[in-house]
């Protein structure tokens, strides 16, 4: 299995912090937020790392390079001076993804969770299985909703995507090359009754704000002096 960061978004919401920096390069706990990912998916037993890059992308290699501090391959795919949008991102780096599974999590998120739990493989005519988190307070009407069969456009009790899937390559058959937004894909994918999912009840962070990245800093700093984070 491949893993994929998505690192092409302008950020436009973070400025003036991203007018220098692609958002996950921003720091909590003085660690670029990509690298927390990084490190946890060098541990998985994956053919390698795949990142796209697009507004100041050309600073993703110059501070990551291409993997030797972590012991894994860091490809990158280039979507130019603007971003392909997340779906549109995941079709062109198909090119550099020899496998049929890949895992997807957004470079702009935070999170505890163990990306070693994950299904390598998913069930026949299964083509994504989605990590939901409860919502915060920035989405508080959720994404989601989940049921036993899969996931579902609607529901009593909605979830909020985390960012965190496994694809399979095929689920992406269906768009052409270019910009092209996820969530439609999902919904459409989720009539076919394609699309798995399941709530991850730990911590999680959306870096959409500076407040939310000064708050994540502050949070972290406070659990690593108290022990409470490793």
């Amino acid at each position: 299995m491949f893993a994929m960061i998505l690192a092409a978004g302008r950020g436009e919401r973070m400025r003036p912090l991203t007018d220098t920096l692609p958002k996950p390069l921003l720091a909590v706990n003085d660690k670029p937020l990509i690298e927390y990912h990084i490190e946890k998916i060098s541990q998985l037993p994956i053919a390698g790392i795949v990142i796209n890059q697009a507004w100041l992308g050309h600073l993703l290699p110059q501070q990551l390079g291409f993997g030797e501090r972590w012991n894994v391959k860091i490809h990158y795919s280039n979507e130019g001076d603007n971003a392909l949008e997340t779906a549109g991102g995941i079709k062109k780096a198909l090119s550099l993804i020899d496998d049929d599974y890949l895992l997807v999590v957004n470079g702009d998120v935070w999170t505890d969770f163990d990306f070693s739990t994950l299904p390598t493989q998913l069930p026949r005519g299964v083509l994504a299985h989605l990590i939901l988190v409860e919502n915060p307070a920035h989405n508080p009407n959720g994404d989601f909703a989940l049921s036993s069969s899969g996931l579902l456009s609607n529901g009593i009790e909605q979830f909020t995507f985390s960012g965190i899937a496994v694809y399979q390559r095929h689920f992406f058959d269906n768009i052409e090359e270019g910009v092209s937004a996820l969530g439609p894909l999902i919904r459409q994918q989720m009539v076919e009754g394609t699309v798995t999912g399941e709530v991850y009840p730990g911590k999680w962070f959306d870096i959409g704000t500076p407040q939310r990245l000064e708050l994540l800093d502050a949070q972290l700093r406070a659990g690593l002096e108290n022990g409470e984070l490793r």
